[in-house]
């Protein structure tokens, strides 16, 4: 379970990454603001995935 977790993690924080260069370089200038935003959940989601699974596995022992 734990692995699929870390998996969802890495694939919502690439996402993040994609859509935060998307938004920024199509989007008009007030949209640059919302894609640096974007851009910084991609860290965020990696640290909760693996707090998460850490957890998971704390209560499993």
């Amino acid at each position: 379970m734990s692995g699929k977790i870390a998996r969802i993690g890495l694939v919502a924080s690439m996402l993040s990454v994609v859509l935060s260069l998307y938004i920024y370089f199509v989007g008009d200038d007030p949209d640059r603001m919302l894609g640096i935003f974007v851009g910084l959940w991609a860290p965020t989601l990696i640290l909760a995935t693996k707090e998460l699974e850490a957890l998971l596995e704390d209560s499993s022992n």
